[in-house]
């Protein structure tokens, strides 16, 4: 039998997927005492998980009041794509020509996610779109680049479940130009898979730019 996790994880674990997944969305007030009696745990524990989520940025503490959930700013998501066109540019680059078990793997993770769409499930829509991109990643072979990559996991979750939540026609858009990236690496099409990540990021881009007028 497996032990359980220790309590200050199960906290840890509740909090975060809530915030990924946005039923705790930005500005929501976390106090120490409802999350011990949702987590079934003491305030111990909680506090231990707060501090930690506060470090990862995704919470900041209040004294005697709480943890306040930070809201993703415009600033954020534009770093976060910035920083993903260069990586995920240069890493698709780097896979093509790609081998067949990319190929299937990416076929598979299409497949999970208009499965997932069509269900409904936006926070698993985010897990296979964001899977789907850390697997070109992954076998462009840098593995200093892979793990800077993993590094922005958290942020492409969560934005990527709040821009589903306001643009619920970006899920079909996202799943048909994965197809178009998918079948340009079937190809061999370096330059032409290159221009399609490009324009599968750049539509945030210009998100961003109207948030900010």
């Amino acid at each position: 039998m497996t032990p359980a996790p220790p309590a200050a994880d199960r906290v840890y674990m509740h909090v975060k997927q809530a915030v990924l997944d946005r039923r705790y969305e930005g500005g929501t007030l976390l106090t120490e005492g409802e999350l011990a009696l949702a987590v079934g745990v003491s305030r111990t524990p909680v506090r231990e998980a707060l501090l930690k989520l506060e470090m990862e940025g995704l919470l900041k503490l209040y004294p005697k009041k709480g943890a306040l959930v930070l809201a993703v700013s415009a600033q954020e998501i534009a770093d976060v794509v910035e920083t993903r066109l260069l990586v995920e540019e240069f890493a698709v680059r780097r896979a093509v020509p790609a081998p067949p078990a990319l190929i299937a793997r990416l076929e598979e993770l299409l497949e999970e996610q208009k499965r997932r769409a069509e269900a409904g499930d936006l926070a698993e829509v985010a897990v296979t779109d964001r899977c789907f991109h850390a697997e070109i990643v992954k076998h462009a072979g840098n593995q200093i680049l892979a793990r800077l990559y993993d590094q922005l996991r958290d942020r492409q979750l969560r934005m990527g479940v709040a821009v589903m939540q306001s643009q619920p026609d970006r899920i079909a858009k996202n799943i048909t130009e994965h197809a178009e990236i998918l079948e340009r690496i079937r190809e061999g099409d370096v330059e032409g898979a290159a221009a399609c990540v490009r324009l599968h990021l750049s539509w945030v881009k210009d998100l961003v730019r109207g948030d900010e007028r």
